[in-house]
């Protein structure tokens, strides 16, 4: 039986506190050519996840520990939808090629993934092209731009 546990929760918080990228993860799917991918992943405020979309499949996501804010995005970079996931939203599902980015709140959040396919890379044609890729200039700047962005917005100089 494969399980969950608050160690486990507690273990992943530790390792993306000492990541680079303020991230861990922990795979519930045997291997990466499962033909469905499913996985806790912790996130630091601070990560940056760059604004993407799956063109062949969902993404399901739930709050397993913590507070996160999920933005969907129309192909012009407008905002389009806003949770607060842990809060009063626990599972939001994000739509195959729907543009959607996802924000850590909270020290200690860990969030739960669900999406069809085996694992692959996101091509750079499936980022959105108003972001940058981790680590380069501005990064910070969207990184605090997703905490405050609103439907109908779009992130500033587009």
């Amino acid at each position: 039986m494969k399980q969950i546990t608050t160690t486990l929760l507690d273990e992943l918080t530790t390792r993306a506190q000492q990541s680079p990228r303020l991230r861990a993860h922990h795979n519930m799917h045997p291997e990466l050519s499962d033909p469905t991918q499913r996985l806790a992943v912790a996130m630091e405020p601070g990560t940056y996840v760059r604004a993407h979309r799956h063109p062949h499949t969902f993404e399901l996501l739930h709050s397993l520990r913590g507070r996160f804010v999920v933005l969907h995005f129309n192909d012009a970079g407008e905002v389009t939808d806003r949770v607060v996931l842990g809060e009063e939203v626990k599972m939001v599902e994000t739509p195959a090629g729907v543009w959607h980015a996802v924000l850590s709140l909270d020290e200690g959040a860990v969030i739960f993934e669900v999406k069809d396919g085996v694992y692959t890379p996101i091509p750079e044609e499936d980022y959105m092209p108003w972001t940058v890729a981790e680590g380069e200039p501005g990064m910070e700047a969207i990184i605090a731009w997703y905490a405050a962005a609103q439907v109908g917005e779009r992130f500033p100089g587009l």
